[in-house]
């Protein structure tokens, strides 16, 4: 009876050893009781990404504490969302610490405007409330429930440090041998890599070029491929670029931010180089086809064939350029280039958060990513030493030593050097940096609110014989709001009430409606 019953129960008790025989191993030196460590990390990373650093990390993590640790990613959008996420999070959170003191008062409308206001503390005109609550933010450890921000670039990362939600991650205190010149300079081509203070460190080097289908390049009148960031806004891309609203992406934005820059190298003037780029700008939105909200998306359209051309970062552009040589046996459809004329080099970084949950978790990170281990798993090839699991992530490293002869054969793009390929444009801060949430702003007016009326103009303009034919009509297409030398007046204004911003917004989008509608007027005048 008792051997029927065994019998019995014989293909229940495989069924329930199954998933114990499947198990990973665990590795050597590895303690399994106990809860996990937590880190909890805000990004708009994609999933490559986010797996191939919680798999590499969790082994590091392990080594140096003897402990599991798991990785909390969030990602409420793009980096335009993250940054505005985690602004509305701070005031939330001081505000619930400011009102748990009845010695500090009452929370008011103004406080709520200015306790992350840069330098409001030494205003002579700022209210004693604001100063106040100002300085009390910055002696806080108020948090948001979130350690690390991870990528965006450097330009959101310095306004959070600036306001005081960003705070020394200590990495160069206990890895001084990371920040000489020869391993991570502090600066280069005019972009800083990290912050002085420690408030953010870039981890990948980022340049921006343009991606094209040759298949769908192929279809055009002139099938030559594009070089140039002017080509995208030729008359013959019309209705076939991918683009990206910079206001949801910090990377679309950076990229129009640099288009402007090299205008400005080219024509030898601010001036002259901020017409130039904007205009530009307003040919590719009138060429558009269709508009992402992130930067990552297009070359996935372009290699689609949903798009012709678009502009890329370059990891981007080289994942896309290396799947698509896989589905097509080593003869890709899907190109990326660096524009003529030079790129700018920047930095995508991790800082760390104030009232950071998990410190011990979050600074073992930032020297993960800063190590040799972690440099190698974002520019080394999929079962190379050090390098990721699954994905090869295609990220030019930080530490400059990664570029010597001997990782050559280890690295995904042997052939290229960040450092090398920017150099012959550097990026001036000055002349766009201070105005580069103005840009944004910009942007969305001249482009994207009224870009029904503006591809209705392009398209009139074209079909006329194009912008020489309709001199008169190319006039009116290329008005802007206001030159270069207002750009500081306009910036200020950007800084006044919700109803004031609102106001001066609608102004640009109402004025080039109607340059648009007036332009096509012409052109179908033949004027």
């Amino acid at each position: 009876m008792i051997r029927k019953i065994l019998t019995a129960a014989l293909p229940l008790l495989v069924l329930l050893a199954i998933p114990f025989f499947l198990r990973p191993k665990q590795e050597a030196g590895a303690k399994s009781s106990g809860p996990a460590d937590k880190l909890v990390i805000i990004s708009a990373h994609n999933e490559s990404i986010r797996h191939e650093y919680e798999q590499a990390f969790r082994k590091f993590y392990r080594e140096k504490t003897g402990r599991e640790i798991e990785l909390d990613f969030r990602s409420p959008g793009g980096s335009s969302d993250i940054v505005k996420y985690i602004a509305d999070r701070f005031e939330a959170e001081f505000r619930r610490e400011f009102e748990s003191d009845p010695a500090n008062g009452e929370w008011n409308d103004e406080i709520a405007g200015r306790f992350a206001e840069p330098g409001v503390e030494n205003d002579p005109d700022a209210p004693a409330e604001v100063k106040k609550a100002r300085r009390l933010f910055l002696n806080s450890n108020v948090g948001i429930g979130i350690d690390l921000m991870a990528g965006g670039g450097t330009f959101d990362m310095q306004r959070h440090a600036k306001r005081g939600f960003a705070v020394d991650g200590g990495a160069q205190k206990r890895h001084p041998e990371y920040f000489k010149p020869e391993i991570i300079p502090q600066s280069f081509g005019g972009d800083e890599l990290y912050d002085k203070q420690g408030r953010y460190y870039g981890v990948v080097l980022s340049t921006f070029g343009i991606c094209y289908n040759k298949d769908r390049v192929a279809e055009l009148k002139d099938p030559t491929p594009p070089k140039r960031w002017a080509d995208l806004g030729e008359p013959r891309f019309f209705n076939t670029i991918s683009l990206a609203d910079p206001s949801k992406s910090g990377s679309a934005n950076k990229c129009f931010e640099v288009l402007i820059q090299q205008c400005m190298a080219d024509s030898g003037s601010p001036e002259k180089g901020w017409e130039e780029g904007l205009n530009t700008i307003k040919r590719i939105f009138g060429n558009a086809r269709n508009l992402t909200d992130s930067a990552g998306k297009i070359p996935r359209d372009v290699a689609a064939g949903n798009a012709a051309a678009g502009m890329a970062i370059d990891t981007y552009g080289f994942t896309e350029k290396e799947w698509n040589e896989l589905q097509f046996d080593g003869k890709p459809h899907f190109f990326y280039v660096a524009p003529e004329g030079g790129t700018a080099v920047s930095a995508d970084p991790v800082q760390m958060l104030r009232g950071a949950p998990h410190r011990e978790a979050a600074e073992l990170f930032i020297d993960f990513l800063l190590s040799p281990e972690g440099q190698k798993l974002h520019a080394f090839k999929v079962g190379a030493p050090g390098g990721p699991e699954k994905h090869a992530l295609r990220r030019p490293p930080i530490r400059r030593d990664l570029y010597k002869p001997e990782y050559r054969k280890y690295r995904s793009d042997p052939d290229y050097n960040p450092y090398e390929s920017g150099a012959s444009f550097v990026y001036r801060p000055e002349l766009t940096g201070p105005y580069y949430s103005l840009l944004r702003i910009l942007i969305r007016c001249i482009a994207l609110d009224p870009q029904p009326e503006l591809q209705r103009a392009w398209k009139a303009i074209i079909d006329a014989g194009g912008p020489e034919k309709v001199p008169q009509a190319m006039a009116a297409f290329n008005r802007l709001p206001f030159p270069y030398s207002e750009i500081a007046a306009e910036n200020a204004k950007l800084h006044g009430s919700a109803v004031e911003v609102a106001a001066l917004c609608r102004k640009w989008s109402d004025s080039a409606r109607e340059n648009y509608l007036e332009a096509e007027r012409l052109a179908l005048e033949g004027k």
